[in-house]
């Protein structure tokens, strides 16, 4: 099992920023993609950007150029750097941890309401 602590969402202003963290804990994987996802009302969960053991980085082109994801592979923890937001950015963002190696498995945290003003 693998337990995630996430934080730091909350309101901001339009083109304001804003850092989310995650941290896993619990039976984890030598290899593991961590990553964001977020949830509009009424839309479907999408991602926004995830990242590799080796820092290989992946982002949704909607946050491109404004959101940067990186890791601490010593504290096991995933950071959301959200730059230039948008009142379209609000959602809930879920991170989520992926066991590439064994043990495998797929885990969320509870979620961060991001909420950005116009």
């Amino acid at each position: 099992q693998v337990q995630l602590v996430e934080s730091g969402g909350g309101l901001v202003q339009f083109g304001g920023s804003l850092t989310l963290s995650c941290a896993a804990s619990g039976t984890m994987s030598r290899i593991y993609v961590m990553g964001w996802y977020r949830q509009a009302p009424g839309k479907q969960r999408e991602l926004v950007a995830s990242i590799g053991n080796l820092g290989q980085t992946n982002y949704a082109d909607s946050v491109k150029g404004r959101f940067t994801i990186s890791r601490d592979n010593s504290k096991n923890t995933a950071y959301l750097q959200m730059n230039a937001l948008k009142p379209e950015d609000t959602a809930l963002y879920y991170c989520n941890y992926r066991g590439v190696a064994l043990p495998r498995g797929d885990y969320w945290a509870q979620g961060t309401q991001v909420t950005v003003s116009s």
